[in-house]
């Protein structure tokens, strides 16, 4: 396979990753999300995946009020996270657009999947937010290990993505084996999926 170079910005599907920034109305306000392709590549713009998570949220079928939330890669009392090179990117974004007195109540951190778990505290998320991360099968052992670890028994995990390979069919056999899954949104023009997971009660030897 060749790789050649290409310029994004003059392919209409890509254009808009070189955008300065993305603004989008979420929870009765405009969002502003600054873009920098040239610096992070895909770690610096905004997925279709984060969009249609968004879209889905916003339809209220999973209570985000008063619960505590982690979102993988980039409200309630939320963590958001991503590789430490991204991190000031993301802290920037955060600042700039939650309010003065919401600030408290969101943070960012680093965290790269399967490293350093156990500054977490494990099974504390009420809920665990992902967009477009299931996309290199060899990071699927260590997203799953992460999903595990942040999560209980009672945490919702939302993963948005499309399935473009069959190696994306067999991160959900993979996550199907530790939790219970379900397709709760598909969104039609952007074909990406919504899937909930919880994971499985543990049966107690008697």
């Amino acid at each position: 396979m060749a790789l050649l170079p290409y310029d994004g910005a003059m392919i209409p599907g890509l254009r808009k990753f070189h955008e300065a920034s993305a603004t989008f109305h979420y929870a009765k306000r405009d969002i502003v999300i600054r873009q920098n392709w040239n610096q992070l590549g895909v770690a610096a713009v905004v997925w279709d995946a984060a969009i249609v998570l968004c879209t889905y949220l916003e339809l209220g079928t999973v209570k985000l009020r008063d619960r505590t939330v982690i979102e993988l890669g980039a409200g309630a009392d939320v963590t958001v996270t991503d590789r430490g090179v991204a991190l000031q990117f993301l802290e920037s974004n955060l600042r700039e657009n939650i309010p003065p007195d919401l600030r408290s109540r969101a943070r960012a951190r680093e965290l790269s999947w399967g490293v350093d778990l156990h500054q977490f505290k494990a099974g504390s998320y009420d809920v665990v937010l992902g967009a477009d991360v299931v996309y290199l099968e060899e990071t699927f052992p260590a997203l799953l290990e992460t999903l595990e670890y942040l999560s209980s028994e009672q945490t919702t995990i939302l993963l948005s993505c499309r399935i473009r390979y069959e190696r994306d069919q067999n991160f959900l056999q993979m996550l199907g084996s530790r939790f219970a899954v379900e397709k709760v949104y598909y969104d039609t023009e952007k074909d990406v999926h919504v899937y909930k997971a919880q994971k499985r009660m543990v049966k107690e030897d008697l």
